[in-house]
């Protein structure tokens, strides 16, 4: 019999991480059971030689951006912000938390260790009652509006995308963006508090899903084929374009992000410890275990924060007064963009209508110094049920548009007839979680903290008398259930 390879020391340790979570709460964390998994049984490439450097790589980067932010003719005006409110409500003062509050917060984050950590994230969380007092004196210095220098510079790790692609290109690499332990916790801290004043007012787009309480890529999908399929079965056509944005949170624009906090009502020491978070940011490349010379950062949102998802997603608002002034339905989940316009069959001005959407869209990114791809952005055209394909090709910016059979949208293969037969055929082997998934999402929409889009598709059936089924909770079917051939039931119709 062959001698069983001897495992690695990282392998040893992701299987002791895997036994510790099954005994704890992180047992009901789906997200970071996910990633021991995945990590095991896809563990990283070994590094590939190459003869680039540190300051290869962050020449490259500066650069890139450089060369985009080059591309927009006028700086963007306070104008471009979202319209006052009649009646704003006002952030004026991040709150100080107590003890308690960063204790936690420090014992639920993932230990990842940075370079610019003093001592490994593991055995600060070990040691931090001991550190509890000095940890949130430094977290309530946020009340000053000022957040401290050594909290705003990253190291920057390249990471080849693919193992198969050439590690000698340097465009083949992705920056991994690392930021010090203690600054995701002060990040961590001032979220809470942003994301319950935008929940408090109702300032949050509903239609974004990205890094919202409830919310995930599997709620953002079922609401949209939800809506194509209602389409569908009412004998309309529907377009579905997934739009692709280059470097996207690098190009964030700071005085146009600050005046869209402004007119969200955040002013006083909240507005300055933002505008505090935002400049001065530097960042150094790591490779080989050399690091490159700082570079300043004077655009975008830090890439790996705890707050740049959530000031992106706010950046970003009132594009959907945009799409929507089109008469297009949208979703978002963080930098991801789904347009959706249904027509009947016969529409002959639809090409038009939707390129008309596509140009104002391209002018709202100029003005807010984000670059759209036309290159890699998708599109299917969806058929109205018994109606043909139709052939619909957009120009965007000089180029064309072509729709494709299939799309991957938020990690999910979508083809034009709605099929998922592409996805199903590269998941098979996760095909037994689809039932447990489905009964857990319309638990969550009848019973627990689901999106309010999901909420509005669920209605509890109410019997005319007394029956034995009375206390069974079911549901009522979605009205076009009748309307769609059974072997095209949608996902809502799985439900019931």
């Amino acid at each position: 019999m062959a001698k069983t390879k001897e495992l690695s020391k990282d392998t040893r340790n992701k299987i002791v991480d895997l036994h510790q979570a099954g005994k704890t709460e992180s047992a009901i964390d789906p997200r970071k059971l996910h990633n021991i998994f995945s990590s095991l049984l896809n563990p990283p490439a070994p590094p590939s030689p190459s003869s680039l450097t540190a300051e290869d790589f962050a020449t490259f980067y500066t650069e890139k951006i450089e060369r985009i932010c080059q591309t927009f003719t006028s700086p963007p005006t306070s104008s471009t912000s979202h319209s006052q409110h009649s009646i704003t409500p006002s952030l004026t003062q991040l709150s100080t938390v107590a003890a308690e509050e960063v204790l936690q917060i420090i014992r639920s984050c993932n230990p990842t260790t940075c370079p610019l950590d003093p001592i490994p994230s593991a055995i600060l969380q070990t040691i931090s009652p001991d550190l509890l007092p000095f940890i949130t004196t430094v977290i309530n210095g946020l009340t000053s509006g000022h957040v401290p220098t050594v909290f705003k510079k990253a190291r920057v790790i390249p990471i080849l995308k693919k193992p198969a692609l050439d590690p000698s290109d340097i465009s083949n690499y992705r920056p991994v963006s690392l930021l010090s332990f203690l600054s995701k916790i002060l990040e961590r801290v001032v979220c809470n508090q942003l994301s319950d004043y935008l929940m408090q007012n109702n300032l949050h787009d509903p239609n974004q899903s990205g890094f919202k309480a409830a919310h995930s890529t599997e709620t953002a999908l079922l609401a949209l084929t939800e809506k194509l399929h209602a389409a569908r079965s009412a004998k309309l056509s529907s377009v579905l374009i997934l739009l692709d944005l280059s470097a996207a949170f690098d190009t964030v624009n700071h005085k146009t992000l600050l005046s869209t906090l402004r007119s969200l009502g955040i002013c006083g020491t909240a507005w300055e410890w933002f505008a505090s978070y935002l400049d001065g940011r530097s960042y150094q490349v790591t490779w080989k275990g050399l690091a490159s010379a700082p570079r300043r950062l004077s655009t975008g949102v830090p890439q790996g924060s705890v707050l740049g998802p959530l000031l992106f997603s706010l950046y970003t608002h009132s594009l959907g007064k945009v799409i929507s002034s089109h008469g297009f339905s949208y979703h978002c989940y963080a930098i991801d963009t789904q347009l959706i316009f249904s027509f009947p069959p016969s529409d002959t001005m639809a090409s038009a209508r939707i390129s008309a959407c596509l140009v104002d869209i391209s002018s709202w990114m100029t003005v807010h110094q984000l670059k759209l791809n036309p290159s890699k952005t998708e599109l299917l055209v969806i058929p109205g049920d018994p109606s043909p394909a139709q052939d619909l090709a957009i120009s965007l910016n000089h180029s064309m548009i072509s729709p494709s059979a299939t799309a991957r949208n938020l990690g999910v293969t979508m083809d034009n007839q709605l099929s998922f037969s592409s996805h199903v055929t590269n998941v098979t082997r996760s095909s037994a979680r689809i039932r447990f998934n489905t009964l857990m999402l319309a638990y969550k929409a009848k019973n627990g903290p689901a999106p309010s889009y999901l909420k509005a598709l669920v209605t509890p059936r109410t019997a005319p008398r007394s029956l034995r089924s009375t206390s069974t909770a079911r549901l009522v079917p979605p009205s076009f259930r009748e309307k769609v051939p059974k072997k095209k039931n949608t996902i809502m119709q799985m439900l019931f």
